[in-house]
């Protein structure tokens, strides 16, 4: 997720206070010097008064920081063009597909029971297709800051490819993020469009060994495992999901958790996080049945081994609590609750029950969730990636009304042209960017898991 750093003014300076006239000389000199060194204690008092009186007031009376806010609109679509995607204004209308783009989406399927959802779903595609680059890197969104490649953004964005049968785009995307990998089987946390480092010194992200093995799982269990081409193009594959699958077992603790480290909150923290362990879970989980399926019986149980250790660390730490950010009673509710089960885990019964409370504890008033409850960004814009993760895991565990309802809502919040924003504010316009390509892709999954059931690892 992206975070926006609140704006700061530039402090101003006074000029210098005028001192009083005075006849030329040493003395006269002296007296000035006293005369600012007085002036200089008593400006200090009175600025330590109004601090403390400041920090009383915050202290007694609850006062706190303004919040962070989100951004307005930035733009509202995006088409295709010679150089890369064209921005659109954020009052551009919604226009049918084209020609093209209708052939494009007839290669595969497009998911939706009635005709608003597929309509959300084909624009949904389209855009996931323009934010996709020519080589397979996927724009999380094309603008400023946005506009980088996160492996965890696109391995979702694989998985709906995959989904809706355009296994082209799908496969591009996984070998890209193959490339990317780095020697000791992880990925940064997000990079160029063109493969490099963005250099900002952000931490590496753990998750993305998670969802590349898994994305490559979901791709491989929809095609014809015996088709040359679906050998031929695990045989590329499959070194990306022994190293992310033997660096995520590697890094597992005593306690079967991982380390801890940045999720995609995106932020710094000194405790493991569940924004970390869902998704290896997933990732091990589909690793071990890859490994099965294509005869590979040592990694198999390697895997399995590494995700039945993280699973009983993750209910040990995490379960007491309902599944928290962080394991404790004070971790707070977390939309990765949702990743712990379908389509990415077996049905839980106490995995549900936490997901319910969650969605209660994080759905604000305008509708949509926010991503944890002790969120640090905008406590009154909802993130629709998080929205989004909630249907997809209503409509994988047989909510129905419940996924139509999330769904529902994020069809509402669109932009005029029909695409869907990172986040809604709280008047309930759409905020931030549109299309996010996260959103796009989770949107996607959660219609076809309606239509149909999603394969679970």
């Amino acid at each position: 997720m992206r975070h926006e750093a609140p704006s700061i003014d530039d402090a101003g300076t006074s000029d210098p206070a005028e001192s009083p006239a005075a006849p030329a000389g040493p003395t006269a000199r002296t007296r000035r010097a006293a005369w600012s060194t007085r002036k200089a204690r008593s400006i200090g008092i009175a600025v330590v008064g109004v601090l403390l009186t400041i920090g009383i007031i915050i202290t007694v009376g609850g006062a706190a920081p303004p919040p962070p806010t989100t951004r307005p609109l930035l733009l509202g679509g995006v088409i295709p063009g010679p150089d890369g995607p064209i921005v659109l204004p954020t009052d551009t209308p919604a226009a049918p597909p084209t020609e093209a783009e209708r052939a494009w989406l007839a290669e595969g399927t497009v998911p939706g029971g009635t005709g608003r959802y597929r309509e959300m779903a084909e624009r949904a595609l389209l855009d996931m297709r323009v934010l996709s680059r020519p080589d397979g890197s996927v724009a999380a969104a094309w603008y400023g800051i946005w506009k980088y490649v996160w492996p965890r953004d696109a391995a979702w964005v694989a998985a709906a490819f995959t989904a809706t049968g355009h296994d082209r785009e799908a496969l591009a995307v996984l070998r890209r993020l193959a490339t990317l990998q780095r020697p000791d089987g992880t990925w940064e946390a997000r990079y160029r469009l063109d493969g490099g480092p963005v250099g900002d010194r952000r931490a590496a992200q753990l998750d993305g060994n998670g969802w590349v093995p898994w994305a490559i799982w979901f791709w491989y269990v929809h095609q014809d495992p015996k088709a040359p081409e679906t050998v031929a193009a695990l045989g590329e594959l499959w070194p990306t999901v022994r190293g992310a699958s033997d660096a995520a077992a590697g890094r597992l603790g005593a306690d079967g958790l991982p380390p801890r480290g940045s999720d995609y909150w995106e932020t710094r923290t000194d405790q493991v996080t569940l924004g970390t362990a869902a998704p290896l879970s997933a990732g091990l989980r589909a690793s071990a049945d890859l490994a099965r399926r294509t005869g590979d019986a040592a990694g198999a149980q390697r895997w399995a081994g590494a995700s039945a250790r993280l699973d009983h660390g993750i209910e040990a730490a995490f379960g007491p609590h309902d599944y928290p950010r962080t394991a404790s009673a004070k971790g707070g509710a977390d939309t990765a609750v949702t990743w712990l089960g379908p389509p990415f885990a077996a049905p839980n019964a106490k995995v549900a029950g936490a997901v319910r409370k969650s969605a209660e504890l994080l759905t604000l008033p305008n509708g949509g969730i926010l991503p944890g409850e002790h969120w640090a960004g905008d406590p009154t814009a909802a993130w629709t990636p998080e929205t989004a993760s909630f249907a997809l895991f209503g409509a994988a565990s047989g909510d129905r009304a419940g996924a139509e309802s999330r769904l529902s809502w994020l069809a509402d919040h669109r932009t005029a042209y029909g695409s869907l924003p990172e986040k809604v504010d709280a008047h309930g316009k759409p905020a931030s960017v549109a299309p996010l390509a996260w959103t796009s892709a989770t949107v996607v999954l959660a219609l076809a898991a309606l239509d149909g059931p999603l394969p679970i690892p």
